[in-house]
């Protein structure tokens, strides 16, 4: 009956632990650029990305080459010329929400959050904020944000034939749902 009991008492912790921690492997980035030239839109729906809800760490990873465009051509420009996808194959975020207590995972319902954290794109890593949102949903939590970056920022360049039809803000949306990993 004591090993029972242990044995149970050691089941709730560790479930506890992993029932802290979500992960997404079809997260969303999208990024968007206007112009009175040229609109640019690139998706990118196999975002990897885990958020422990207990010290509000997140961390994202997107290929660059899973980028995908309406054009063929913006794509094979995107990933040859301006992303050099084969030599930078990939882009990372790790952050924290830095309001943490203001989200209650406990209770359904929609939380304004800011996350403060690195991004690495193009093998260059910035320190960025972002405000959002975290949706604590029936089996899993949605987050969202949209923010703006520079590509000159994450030396990106940007040729000057081209340079008209590129905004030189981008707008990047970020859409995560994550679901809770799993005891193994």
């Amino acid at each position: 009956m004591k090993r029972f009991f242990l044995l149970f008492i050691f089941l709730i912790i560790v479930l506890s632990v992993n029932a802290q921690k979500y992960m997404t492997k079809n997260g969303y980035i999208g990024f968007f650029s206007h112009t009175s030239t040229e609109d640019i839109k690139g998706d990118n729906n196999q975002v990897a990305g885990i958020l422990d809800i207990s010290t509000g760490e997140m961390v994202f990873q997107a290929l660059i080459k899973s980028f995908h465009f309406d054009r063929a051509l913006m794509e094979e420009h995107f990933n040859e010329n301006y992303m050099e996808s084969d030599k930078f194959p990939k882009s990372i975020f790790k952050g924290k929400i830095s309001d943490l207590s203001s989200v209650d995972f406990t209770k359904p319902g929609t939380y304004d959050v800011t996350v403060d954290g690195d991004l690495t794109i193009h093998d260059v890593t910035n320190k960025i904020s972002a405000k959002g949102s975290i949706e604590v949903v029936n089996g899993g939590i949605n987050a969202s944000s949209k923010f703006k970056i520079v590509p000159e920022d994450y030396k990106i360049a940007i040729p000057g034939v081209v340079r008209d039809k590129i905004d030189k803000n981008l707008e990047l949306t970020i859409t995560m749902k994550y679901t809770p990993i799993a005891g193994k």
